[in-house]
């Protein structure tokens, strides 16, 4: 421990100090001790957090743990590292003294090595099996000295100084070979140390003898062929206390290493064992598995849960003991059932997030999320049908909720593909994953990607459910929403027309599906300005809401919002107004004051105080509206970036341009980054800071963001939809406000600009 402190004790730099070694030498125990010693003696005072790499990865792990101290990175940084960096940086500005990051079994240095921090109070210890290259200091750990080995050997055995001529020293000659045997690596000799302390009456001639008559092939434990021989050492050091275990002791050791290599929440192996007695379960896992199988009680290290006296129990398995749990599993007759109550244990906890994923469901679910990875991966299989898919789509939907687009698109496209192998390519499960995937790529704006995929979930519905079944209406609807967005209205009203029409039919005229495809189409008609034919609809579905949802259920406020968004669009001020603050009121009680949908009611009602010139009312709205979307959906949230636009919008109608441009900035490089260059919202994003240029009279500035966005609506939703034409003519006021300014010849040369120019000049 002083050879490595010392490696970590640079100041000139971030110092960097790895443990390397084979598996079972000791690189975590002797990190483990490190951090346990210098926690103690507050070495670093600006807290240590203890990262699991492998499984888990690097940045997810130092973002989460800085959101729980408050830090989020803005979203004007523009990659992973300077984020990372951020972070790191805020830390150190919330602290004082030195502080360090453990990277627990590192794979690849070089992946994470961009991800480190720059700023030399931090400290760095990584283990991991392979050499690091340098500039890292490494401390090579090699199998112990015969000294050392003994040393351990009396330590786990229970031979404490002062007690005398001990057991191992009583029979050193004998306790040498037993080191020699074991290739003196630290694990089997800690394993062997365990059970000599429970078997006192054996000497240690008999223990070796025990070792040597063990044949345990552990095909898991193989590694190369240089480290096989230790590799067996350990397992035979192990298969002695394997032999003690009482039945229950193995059954819970066996369904540990079902699990990720990752920190495992006792909760969730209650789960797994739920019709076990408790009293039993809790006696196996705190005396016999803790004492003989190296089970690990971690704790959060985060510098804040310590300050706040918080303890989060987990355990965590050594991975060589995981990888022996599993090799015994392989034989039991029972292992099929362990994995399938994993496997359930994991899809439970899948069912209670939802699609829309706040911060609290991130933070509630997160120490699941590395095992119902597992669950996809190896044993959804074993799920039945109806349950098969929840771990991906969940999974999914937990990235998306993040903004993790191509993590959402993996685990959806997975789902896709299970669905098709398991169901086959016309079942109606495959239409739902179809359905799912379809609407990532629609939230994503890849209208292109999504159309196909609707279209065949419809197909797939009709054929196999019929053309008036429930599902059927769904599919419809959903291929009618995406219309709209891309701005099809002639192709999206019938659809929505005949998904009406289904539901009024199989569900009735009072059902709430009812009442969402009345508000659809309700949707469509204010979209094309055909107000009149909204209205009736719009309250049609609220009254359905009210009466069999009632008066105050999330939906009806929904409807409420919807209305109220109607009467603000036909100028009815007064008659919306009302409707607003009863549907934040709905909101705020039954999702609670920071919930999203709360968020996006204060910003609905703002902007109607906004259009009425109530700007002092409007502004403590948007502001905590923006405040929600960032603390439960993240800084990087397509949400985010919209209250970013709203609240810069009204400073710009304040005339505060300085304070709107940094928000129209930062809610544009949201939706580039998220959403995508050709999306959409990243068109009107670009032509709402094009008309503040436009406003401050900086029109060089604005140019070539009006053509942008421009070229973005014409090839998403053609030049007669609203929105392009609205846009088109920001463009042409900002081309002849420049004129008029004298500022034209500081345009650009591009053809649209100068032959609009042109025709101004013209026309004058």
């Amino acid at each position: 421990m002083q050879q490595l402190h010392g490696l970590l004790q640079d100041g000139s730099r971030v110092a960097i100090a790895a443990a390397s070694g084979m598996g079972g030498i000791g690189k975590t125990e002797l990190a483990w001790q490190y951090a346990n010693f210098h926690r103690e003696h507050n070495t670093y005072s600006a807290g240590i957090w203890w990262l699991f790499v492998r499984e888990i990865g690097l940045a997810p792990q130092v973002l989460q743990k800085a959101l729980r101290m408050g830090i989020q990175p803005p979203d004007t940084l523009d990659n992973l590292e300077e984020r990372l960096q951020f972070c790191y940086e805020e830390w150190a500005k919330q602290t004082s003294g030195n502080a360090l990051l453990v990277l627990d079994d590192v794979s690849d240095y070089r992946a994470v090595q961009p991800l480190l921090p720059r700023n030399p109070r931090f400290k760095v210890l990584l283990t991991a099996r392979q050499f690091v290259p340098s500039p890292v200091g490494c401390l090579p750990l090699k199998v112990l000295k015969p000294e050392a080995a003994l040393n351990l050997l009396r330590l786990t055995a229970g031979d404490l100084p002062g007690n005398g001529l001990g057991r191992i020293d009583a029979q050193l000659e004998d306790a040498e070979a037993l080191c020699q045997w074991l290739d003196y690596l630290p694990l089997g000799i800690e394993l062997v140390g365990r059970y000599l302390r429970r078997k006192r009456p054996l000497s240690l001639a008999e223990i070796l003898e025990r070792l040597q008559s063990q044949r345990l092939e552990a095909r898991a434990l193989q590694e190369a062929e240089a480290g096989m021989t230790a590799r067996r050492g350990v397992a035979a050091a192990f298969e002695l206390s394997w032999a003690e275990l009482k039945p229950p002791a193995r059954t819970l050791g066996c369904l540990l290493s079902v699990f990720a290599l990752a920190p495992i929440p006792w909760e969730l192996v209650a789960e797994c064992l739920a019709d076990w007695d408790e009293e039993d379960l809790e006696d196996c896992r705190d005396d016999e598995l803790l004492e003989q199988s190296l089970l690990s009680l971690v704790e959060d290290e985060t510098s804040d849960s310590a300050q706040s006296g918080l303890v989060q129990p987990r355990y965590q398995l050594h991975a060589l003991i995981r990888e022996f749990f599993a090799a015994k599993l392989q034989g039991r007759a029972d292992a099929e059932n362990l994995r399938r109550s994993f496997a359930t244990a994991l899809t439970a906890v899948a069912k209670t997030i939802p699609q829309t994923v706040t911060l609290e469901v991130q933070q509630r679910v997160k120490e699941a999320l590395p095992h119902l990875e597992v669950v996809a991966e190896q044993w959804s299989h074993l799920l039945e049908d109806s349950d098969a898919t929840w771990s991906f789509t969940r999974l999914g939907w937990v990235a998306q909720g993040q903004s993790l687009w191509a993590e959402a698109q993996k685990w959806l496209k997975a789902c896709l593909q299970m669905t098709e192998k398991r169901c086959g390519a016309d079942h109606p499960d495959t239409a739902t994953s179809l359905n799912n995937l379809a609407a990532l790529y629609e939230s994503m704006g890849r209208y292109a990607e999504a159309e196909p995929l609707y279209v065949r979930s419809l197909s797939i519905y009709e054929q196999q459910l019929g053309a008036d079944h429930p599902n059927t209406a769904g599919s419809l609807n959903n291929l009618a929403g995406l219309y709209e967005s891309m701005g099809r209205y002639p192709e999206a009203e019938p659809l929505y027309v005949r998904s009406l029409s289904i539901r009024e039919r199989q569900l009735g005229a009072d059902h709430p599906q009812t009442a969402a495809s009345l508000n659809n189409l309700a949707g469509l008609y204010y979209a094309m300005g055909r107000y009149p034919e909204a209205e009736p609809l719009y309250v049609r579905s609220l009254s359905i809401s009210e009466q069999q949802l009632g008066a105050d259920h999330p939906n009806t406020a929904g409807s409420l919002n919807n209305l109220a968004g109607l009467y603000y669009a036909m100028g009815r001020y007064p008659e919306a107004e009302p409707l607003y603050v009863r549907s934040l009121s709905i909101y705020e009680q039954q999702l609670g004051a920071d919930h999203p949908d709360t968020a996006s009611s204060l910003n609905n009602l703002a902007n109607l105080y906004k259009a009425m010139g109530r700007y002092p009312e409007a502004e403590p709205l948007l502001v905590r509206s923006l405040s929600i979307c960032e603390q439960q959906l993240g800084g990087d949230h397509p949400n985010t970036a919209s209250s970013l636009n709203n609240l810069a919008n009204l400073y710009k109608a304040m005339g505060r341009y300085p304070e709107a441009e940094p928000l129209l900035v930062r809610s544009l490089s949201i939706y580039e980054q998220q959403l995508g260059t050709d999306h959409p919202d990243t068109a009107i994003s670009l032509n709402n800071l094009a008309g503040l240029y436009y406003a401050m009279g900086r029109y060089p500035e604005a140019e070539p963001l009006y053509l942008r966005a421009l070229k973005i609506l014409f090839n998403q939703w053609g030049k007669n939809h609203p929105n392009t034409q609205k846009v088109w003519s920001n463009f042409i006021d900002c081309l002849q406000q420049a004129i008029s300014a004298g500022q034209d010849s500081q345009l650009s040369q591009h053809p649209t600009t100068q032959a609009m120019l042109n025709h101004l000049r013209e026309t004058e």
